[in-house]
């Protein structure tokens, strides 16, 4: 491990895919970013990631692309694009040796990074992922992993890819114990592994609105299925919105309003979608493109119903009676950690009946105490994880003369 010199500040680089549109990633990152600026005020941060323009505008922190190759994350379907993105990878290689070099620690934020509940495949972020911890251990850079998900991969190569990655990683946290289990199954030593809430429970909240307003928040998402369920991803989408768009009939019929919430770009047809099925005034989609902003406009609802992993962790934040409907077991982890466990449905097989019988449940007693006690508990583990963070990683952290940045780099 490097020493960092007495009078030098520390730089510190933070990686991800952040700035693309996904608002769990971003909030992650945001939480980690504050930590760093308030407890580390004289650290040098920069982002290797993928929308370094939005982090550079939004946040003030210099940012490079995490791929050489512009297209990384589009199906290449022509012999150029095939040929650009093999080449990419062998251009990332040195270019993330390089970035790696210039640090004394990189941390990667919560998200999802050790986890496939998605369509993935190796070759993208697994393998970015990979470069950086290798070229971490090459270097004697920190890499610390951070209240990460992960869940057992099914895909052998993916798994093979993301286990070395955890491996090589210098310090690891998991955001739930499903996390860590997954992991020692793939063959981590987990066993100096912590486990702490997830890093969007540091963020604050809104100020609560005064008394109920008889609107309901529905998360949604442009849920296709994982890796496994590209045969039937159309079959799956269409059998999810319809089982939504039925449910908020029912809640408007009953005389209340509907607030669509998106966790992610991708999800914004979704909404118009269903605005334009239910075709009601009572039904609106509010614009969000930040975690704050979609806790300033969840505040507003009474209850929510969600799919998205940060959307519930948004609802449960601020104390609001939630229901999961979830494409993955980090939503039940995250849900019975908060004392609602039973209110979990899949996205894979949810109706609007089942939406119906649930919701009428949920709403039918007063949640609110139990929530507030459980997410003082939550803060009390996001202040063990930062202070674990910097006697761990920050307070004596690798460190050898400044590495000038190279073009390319």
């Amino acid at each position: 491990m490097k020493r960092r010199g007495a009078h030098r500040a520390m730089r510190v680089g933070v990686f991800g895919l952040l700035g693309t549109g996904n608002l769990g990633n971003d909030a992650s990152f945001e939480a980690v970013l504050a930590f760093l600026r308030e407890r580390y005020p004289n650290a040098t941060v920069d982002c290797r990631c993928g929308g370094p323009a939005y982090v550079e505008q939004r946040y003030g922190v210099a940012a490079s692309p995490l791929n050489a190759y512009g297209g990384e994350y589009r199906t290449a379907s022509t012999a150029g694009a095939i040929v650009g993105k093999a080449v990419g990878k062998l251009v990332d290689a040195v270019r993330t040796a390089r970035w790696v070099r210039r640090h004394d620690v990189v941390i990667v934020p919560g998200m999802g990074v050790l986890e496939a509940t998605l369509p993935l495949r190796p070759w993208g972020f697994p393998y970015s992922l990979l470069l950086l911890c290798v070229a971490g251990r090459v270097f004697g850079t920190t890499v610390a992993l951070v209240g990460v998900g992960a869940d057992v991969v099914g895909g052998a190569a993916s798994r093979r890819v993301l286990a070395l990655a955890a491996r090589l990683a210098r310090y690891r946290s998991y955001r739930d114990e499903l996390s860590r289990d997954a992991m020692r199954a793939m063959g981590v030593d987990t066993s100096a592994d912590g486990v702490f809430p997830d890093l969007a429970f540091a963020l604050p909240t809104p100020e609560p609105t005064s008394g109920p307003t008889g609107a309901v928040g529905v998360g949604v998402m442009d849920f296709r299925g994982g890796d496994g369920d590209r045969h039937r991803a159309d079959e799956l989408h269409a059998a999810y919105v319809g089982a939504l768009v039925g449910f908020i009939r029912w809640l408007v019929a009953s005389g209340r309003t509907v607030r669509l919430f998106v966790g992610d770009h991708v999800d914004d047809a979704v909404a118009a979608k269903i605005v334009a099925e239910v075709g009601s005034p009572a039904v609106s989609a509010p614009k969000v493109s930040t975690m704050d902003e979609l806790q300033r406009e969840m505040a507003t609802v009474d209850s929510v119903v969600a799919t998205r992993y940060h959307n519930v962790v948004c609802a449960l934040r601020l104390g609001k009676p939630t229901i999961s409907v979830g494409y993955a077991a980090k939503n039940h982890a995250l849900m019975a950690s908060m004392g609602l466990g039973p209110f979990c449905l899949s996205a894979y097989d949810v109706t609007g009946d089942r939406l119906v019988a649930l919701f009428t449940e949920l709403v039918s007693s007063d949640r609110a105490p139990d929530l507030a006690e459980r997410n003082r508990a939550a803060a009390r583990g996001i202040e063990a994880q930062f202070a674990e963070l910097s006697a761990a990683v920050l307070a004596a952290p690798p460190a050898r003369p400044p590495v000038p940045a190279g073009k390319g780099a």
